[in-house]
């Protein structure tokens, strides 16, 4: 499952683009049976198809959760954690809503996510309109976790390492 905020500029939808993009086609090369779904958001979150996600220009408002509880209620649905792998990956530029947003966000991803998932990336993108400050908040509340795995994406130059470090751990 990919996901990314509506927030973003268009530099860092693109970075996000070309990221996901490659991430998702290795995904598919390296294993057969893949169910890839995406997820984009602002103020509320919807599944839109692949075209869709790699296209939208979107932009608003940035509330976390309602990425979190779409993702969260597909995988009660549809994804037994016991029969499926999941990897979640979110990007972001780290705006988010509130900080009652990003508490709920970390209790979600404590209480649910980390616990029932392979993996789940974030991929936070930089930029000079956010504030960054979703990256931080994991960082901060979550500072060793190991399915966890956060990545700063600085500009297109980064890309191909934060892939690695996404795809490097070999969950």
């Amino acid at each position: 499952m990919m996901d990314v905020s509506g927030s973003m500029g268009d530099e860092q939808k693109e970075i996000v683009r070309l990221e996901s993009f490659w991430i998702n086609t290795w995904l598919k090369r390296n294993y057969k049976g893949l169910d890839t779904r995406f997820i984009i958001h602002d103020a509320a979150a919807k599944e839109v198809d692949e075209k869709t996600f790699f296209s939208t220009s979107e932009s608003g408002g940035t509330l976390i959760s309602s990425a979190y509880k779409l993702c969260k209620k597909m995988i009660e649905e549809e994804y037994s954690p016991s029969e499926w792998n999941i990897y979640p990956f979110h990007f972001s530029d780290g705006d988010n809503w509130s900080g009652e947003d990003t508490r709920l966000c970390i209790k979600m991803l404590k209480e649910f996510f980390l616990p029932s998932v392979n993996m789940f990336g974030y991929g936070q993108v930089e930029s000079k309109y956010g504030s960054g400050q979703f990256l931080k908040d994991l960082e901060k509340a979550l500072p060793e976790e190991p399915s966890l795995v956060m990545s700063k994406i600085e500009n297109r130059d980064k890309i191909m390492g934060s892939i690695k470090e996404f795809l490097g751990r070999g969950r």
